[in-house]
């Protein structure tokens, strides 16, 4: 490629951020992050004031100490990944797709194999306050025949893939324990019969695990998220039994005994933030260190915002900084070249990573579809049993239409709000639920949460680039481990 002789440079955009005395920038069209030398930075910094030419900027860097040859690298690679942009050239790379694939390939389904649950969550978005699903009059549990139809659709969609992933939710799954066994055995027999492989996880609320449970999902190397909030006095707060009852007397000796003999799997416990169960840091010390999840991430509860269990801005903020915490103590770890457990620093991580730009803030409806107990598809699993989410049946395939109409809707170049955000390739307007349930339509940017991501990606963004100087070599074990290289 040719140096450029006309035309005139202007900063891209991005966002700056500052990592172990360094500056760094965050390039929002190429989802990259790129560590500045001196020189660099200064004209960039030059840049935000005025467009220079090509002479110009050449000379720019010229006057910082780069040689010629050195400056025009620079300048090819900051075009490349539109940190400069040039009237004379059009941009290199595209922050995402502009419409949505045709037909873009499964990966995975979330089996909803029960709407059933023994626990009655005040919070829950399946049948509480919020709920969209309309169960009435459908199947309380999925039949073993509808079942196996989705295992094979899901590797009949997905064909040309070696791997493919099941999810198994609810309710509460392990009520349907007997057909997750069946369909496990069915689907790694299907295949294996294609030369192909098949993952599992599922999540519970761990009240009705037994030995034979936990040795059958370790045998299966089955992941399993628990969905639990923290020592006794948070977890009965609001994660109680129909008759008010706390479920943490039960659970607690399950849970022990589910870490110690699943060995084949991490083992990770989900928390979900409602008002009064804002804890952070003693609810990470309990599930880490005393009951010894591998993971935990935690989760601001989904609700319209009138729910006697929302979390107020104040909470919002005191959530905020005990996440502060957490990762500063993650990258403590880091740069001992340890793991920590704080999965909400890990995700993103693993993200920045990869270099995801996100088109849609999920695989939903992509990648990914929910089946409810009667076959339905639907986006994921919070849309299972929701009539005006359907987007078909296991038995006749997927509706393309509402299909397109749902991901053309939740694109992040149709939210107007997200085209001056820089986080946008991380978030792209967050969960569809949640913004139906606050919004009433699925492709709404969800705002009351955007300072809220906007200063944590910066701080993920911070210790990430902290790590890159420091113990780089750590970046790359966390990579392994994750399965991201």
């Amino acid at each position: 490629m040719t140096a450029l002789t006309s035309g005139h440079y202007r900063r891209g955009e991005m966002h700056e951020f500052q990592a172990a005395d360094q500056p760094f920038v965050y390039l929002v069209s190429a989802g990259a992050i790129f560590a500045l030398d001196e020189g660099a930075h200064a004209v960039l910094r030059r840049l935000e004031h005025e467009q220079l030419s090509h002479a110009d900027l050449v000379q720019a860097l010229l006057d910082t100490g780069y040689d010629r040859t050195d400056a025009e690298d620079l300048i090819r690679e900051l075009l490349f990944v539109n940190g400069i942009v040039s009237d004379a050239v059009r941009p290199a790379i595209a922050l995402a797709p502009q419409t949505p694939p045709a037909d873009f390939p499964l990966q995975a389904l979330v089996l909803n194999i029960t709407n059933q649950c023994n626990l009655a969550c005040t919070y829950c978005y399946e049948f509480g306050d919020d709920k969209i699903a309309t169960p009435r009059g459908k199947p309380k549990y999925m039949s073993l025949e509808t079942a196996r139809a989705s295992v094979d659709f899901l590797l009949e969609k997905s064909a040309g893939a070696n791997g493919a992933h099941i999810t198994f939710f609810g309710g509460e799954t392990l009520m349907n324990f007997k057909l997750l066994r069946d369909v496990v055995l069915y689907a790694r027999e299907q295949a294996g019969a294609k030369g192909r492989t098949i993952g599992f996880s599922l999540t519970t609320n761990a009240t009705l695990l037994t030995d034979e449970i936990i040795a059958f999902l370790s045998e299966q190397e089955i992941g399993v998220t628990v969905s639990m909030d923290g020592p006794p006095d948070l977890q009965d707060k609001r994660r109680v039994y129909k008759s008010g009852k706390g479920s943490y007397a039960v659970i607690e000796p399950r849970l022990r005994k589910l870490i110690a003999q699943h060995r084949t799997r991490a083992i990770t416990a989900r928390v979900t933030l409602t008002d009064g169960v804002t804890d952070v840091i003693r609810i990470y010390r309990h599930l880490k260190d005393d009951l010894g999840f591998h993971e935990v991430g935690f989760a601001p509860v989904t609700n319209s915002g009138e729910r006697d269990y929302m979390i107020d801005d104040s909470g919002m903020d005191d959530v905020l900084a005990q996440f502060h915490e957490l990762a500063d103590e993650w990258l403590e770890h880091a740069l001992r070249g340890q793991m920590h457990g704080f999965s909400n620093v890990s995700e993103t991580i693993g993200e920045l990573i990869q270099g995801v730009n996100k088109s849609h803030p999920c695989g939903a409806g992509l990648g990914l579809l929910g089946v409810s107990p009667s076959g339905d598809l639907s986006p994921c699993h919070r849309f299972t049993d929701a009539d005006t989410h359907t987007l078909g049946h296991i038995s006749i395939g997927i509706d393309q239409d509402k299909r397109q109409d749902f991901l053309s809707r939740g694109h992040v170049s149709a939210k107007y709000e997200c085209q001056s955000c820089w986080a946008r390739p991380l978030c792209a307007g967050g969960c569809h639920h949640e913004a139906f349930v606050r919004y009433g339509d699925t492709g709404h940017a969800n705002l009351h949460y955007c300072d809220w991501i906007r200063q944590w990606t910066d701080t993920c963004l911070r210790i990430y680039g902290a790590v890159s100087v420091q113990n780089p070599e750590f970046l790359e074990r966390f990579a392994a481990r994750k399965g991201l290289s």
